[in-house]
């Protein structure tokens, strides 16, 4: 099938790519003419596992291309999915003006009855707006489709060749015979495509979103109360997990959640619900923990070391808003740095991938260390924010003897307390009783 996606960042390029992959003929479009210079050399811009090959794969053997030429890739396409970035307002809502504007180029360049897919992440009702600027522009017959993403960052291309669902909310019968042939390659074990009205479809993404985003900011509540209390946060998750009406997944409390999807999905839902008459207290709760979450490593520097850090050198452990990826978006360590320079410290920092991204956001102000015991040599204190395979099982005994002071804050509960007390480390985790 011929299929056109608009927008080349990371879901329009996961996508595209994976489209590809299963033999549908792919034209990525993007009007950012140097990162479709650099996708054109198989050059990816953003670190996800497994992407680079797959799209060097695949455009090798002529099945993906990319173009700066929005109109020609839209006359391409049986299928033009709007994957545009959707930045959230003032007011938390997003933005769709890049949307609508993709929209627009659709009508403008319709060259046979398509389906246009919204595959950005947009408030509901946006599915009616994309067909309204799209019948602006022609009196072709087309239809409309809402296509929320799934993907992990880390796992991207594992969430979209073996997806756990395909949501689809479809306007027509023709649009859904369309979407059913382009995802079958990927739900050939079971899984299901569901099928639904549109308006459903794009509440869907939001609502999974926030749920997950509550389970973060509960756990985070739960850490908190297990520390004034004495009580031990790993063993109260596993006490509530073991529940299967609970399950383990998202239990894990740490530093806040952050990335490009939960921050602003909770935001838009917030906006949305307010829009509607609502009071979203239980969604405003959620980014009110997960913001003050995202300063208790540095609250807990200031609490041992401070209330100056002055003269005061800390290590940090990951950039990323979570590990196999380099996106620092909302990311905790933001907040953990801003902490830190703010009470007079330096920071000396490493991450595997997150580097260059952490040079453009505070340039000179940080040491970028070699590798990970780089970072440690001379440090007070050492704080992990991302959960990289790397950090799990250290030389402790290196450690020790690099940190000035034996000193950890763990954000992300990856040692056993005993056994760091044990080897000489003054450990504080997140909800963990002292040993």
């Amino acid at each position: 099938m011929k299929v056109t996606i608009v927008g080349s960042g990371y879901v329009g390029l996961v996508a595209g790519a994976c489209l590809a992959e299963t033999g549908n003929d792919v034209v990525c479009a993007d009007v950012d003419a140097r990162k479709i210079a650099r996708l054109t050399a198989s050059d990816i811009p953003i670190y996800e596992p497994g992407l680079e090959e797959l799209v060097r794969r695949n455009q090798e053997e002529g099945r993906l291309r990319f173009t700066t030429d929005v109109g020609a890739a839209v006359q391409h396409g049986k299928v033009v999915f709007i994957a545009v970035g959707t930045p959230p307002g003032e007011d938390g809502s997003a933005d769709l003006k890049h949307v609508l504007s993709v929209a627009r180029t659709v009508g403008q360049h319709m060259n046979e009855a398509k389906v246009v897919v919204t595959k950005s992440t947009v408030p509901v009702g946006t599915a009616e707006k994309v067909r309204a600027a799209v019948r602006a522009e022609t009196r072709d017959p087309f239809h409309v489709c809402s296509n929320p993403e799934f993907l992990k960052e880390g796992a991207a291309i594992e969430d979209f060749m073996k997806p756990d669902r395909v949501v689809l909310g479809v306007d027509s019968d023709e649009a859904r015979e369309i979407m059913a042939e382009l995802y079958a390659p990927f739900v050939r074990t079971g899984n299901p495509i569901l099928f639904m009205d549109i308006p459903s479809a794009e509440v869907t993404k939001y609502a999974a979103n926030a749920m997950l985003a509550t389970r973060i900011s509960f756990m985070n509540q739960v850490a908190d109360l297990c520390e004034r209390v004495g009580a031990d946060v790993s063993m109260v998750r596993k006490g509530i997990g073991s529940d299967r009406r609970i399950g383990t997944a998202f239990l894990f409390p740490g530093p806040g959640y952050g990335g490009s999807c939960f921050p602003k999905d909770v935001k838009a839902l917030i906006s949305t619900s307010r829009q509607m008459g609502m009071e979203p207290s239980l969604l405003e709760a959620v980014e009110e923990v997960n913001e003050r979450q995202k300063r208790v490593l540095a609250k807990k520097l200031v609490a041992r070391l401070g209330p100056s850090l002055k003269g005061r050198q800390i290590a940090i452990w990951g950039l990323a808003f979570k590990a196999e990826t380099d996106d620092m978006r909302e990311s905790p360590s933001i907040a953990l740095i801003d902490g830190i320079l703010d009470a007079g410290g330096a920071v000396r920092v490493h991450d595997p991938k997150a580097m260059e991204v952490a040079r453009e956001l505070f340039g000179d102000r940080l040491y970028y260390a070699r590798d990970p015991y780089d970072a440690l040599a001379g440090a007070d204190a050492l704080a992990i924010v991302t959960e990289w395979l790397v950090y799990r099982n250290p030389d402790f005994e290196r450690m020790r003897t690099l940190l000035a002071a034996p000193l950890v804050f763990d954000g992300r509960n990856l040692y056993d307390p005993d056994r760091m007390s044990r080897a000489g480390f003054e450990y504080h985790g997140i909800g963990r009783r002292k040993p």
